[in-house]
């Protein structure tokens, strides 16, 4: 059997990565006649599609962003099972990123890609951990892709932000975090640090911190935060969208300190720049470190490298002997932008 060039089996086109041999595209900016998608946020996971396949978890939470038809057709795949698309074996594995997120194993003609995602290595209480897929070539992020981006241990940041509660009671802590993801593990983790009184949603994240509670994952006793007194919020915690931590909505709050939870916050000039007052490194993103042990272990000769720090990490790459390219990806970045619409829609 001949052995197949890599792209032969995935090639970056303007709507994503294309597999023709399989008939799909993997994480399509735009709509296609079949889409694998990595996860849900809301730069991967589009409506429109044809046919998707991905995770229950993926598709529940594509059906609460988008609606019900928010693709002609879906199929989930559990982790781990193998299905045939044209001329290509599938699997999905997991990536540690949110819940329900996953790495693409295509396999064709003898040579083996894993379409990584975004990915994380660290511990998260809210998702299944990361697999190592061993692999022929490997397509990783690189978000965080400088040696400057080491994030550290989220708990040590938790205990930061329940400092500064306890520090501050009669203020209230508004933590701006993404809704899918970032939110339900931030609180996931302030409840392993002991903090045990109601914590307060923003109207934009209830719907998806509700899934995941449905699935099982412990967040404690969670309040919408609408309709509270102003006073009675003085000492609490509550969780928003980055973007609604700036605007008006913060008014009612009393004296509010706001912090941010990104793996941004390891810029300083970016935390003054939010007007950020408490800024919480915590990514749900590989960082540096985790990004080149990723890519050594899983033991591919070749790595393509997409949305993010692409330069320094292909560098580093060469300088292993690795063969290493960027991809010109377009349309993946922060889920920040698309979240704004939301917070406007849900909560005035």
């Amino acid at each position: 059997m001949t052995t197949m060039r890599p792209q032969d089996i995935l090639l970056p086109v303007p709507s994503g990565l294309c597999c023709k041999a399989g008939g799909f595209h993997i994480d399509p900016v735009r709509p296609v006649e079949r889409a694998l998608i990595t996860h849900g946020h809301s730069d991967h996971a589009r409506a429109g599609h044809g046919a998707v396949l991905a995770t229950q978890e993926t598709l529940d939470i594509m059906r609460l962003r988008y609606g019900e038809n928010f693709a002609g057709a879906t199929q989930a795949i559990r982790y781990g099972e193998a299905v045939r698309l044209g001329d290509v074996a599938v699997s999905f594995h997991p990536a540690g990123h949110v819940l329900g997120s996953a790495q693409i194993k295509v396999s064709c003609g003898g040579t083996c890609i894993v379409a990584s995602g975004d990915y994380k290595d660290a511990r998260d209480p809210t998702c299944a951990p990361f697999e190592l897929v061993q692999c022929d070539v490997f397509i990783t992020e690189a978000t965080f892709g400088l040696p400057v981006f080491r994030h550290g241990e989220a708990a040590n940041e938790v205990s930061k932000l329940l400092a500064s509660v306890a520090l501050f009671p009669e203020r209230a802590h508004l933590v701006g975090a993404y809704s899918l993801g970032k939110a339900q593990r931030v609180i996931a983790l302030i409840r392993e640090a002991g903090y045990d009184a109601p914590i307060y949603l923003h109207g934009a994240m209830e719907k998806i911190t509700r899934y995941y509670q449905d699935k099982g994952v412990a967040l404690g006793e969670l309040r919408p935060v609408k309709g509270v007194k102003k006073a009675e919020l003085a000492g609490t915690i509550t969780l928003a969208p980055p973007s609604a931590t700036s605007d008006l909505w913060t008014r009612r709050f009393p004296d509010p300190v706001t912090a941010f939870a990104s793996g941004w916050m390891r810029v300083r000039a970016r935390a003054r720049q939010r007007g950020v007052e408490l800024p919480l490194v915590i990514s749900d993103h590989a960082d540096w470190d985790g990004l080149t042990a990723t890519i050594a272990a899983t033991g591919a000769g070749e790595v393509w490298v997409t949305h993010g720090q692409e330069d320094a990490l292909v560098h580093w790459c060469r300088s292993k002997g690795l063969a290493a390219r960027p991809l010109d990806l377009v349309g993946y970045g922060d889920e920040e932008e698309s979240e704004a619409v939301a917070t406007e829609d849900a909560e005035a």
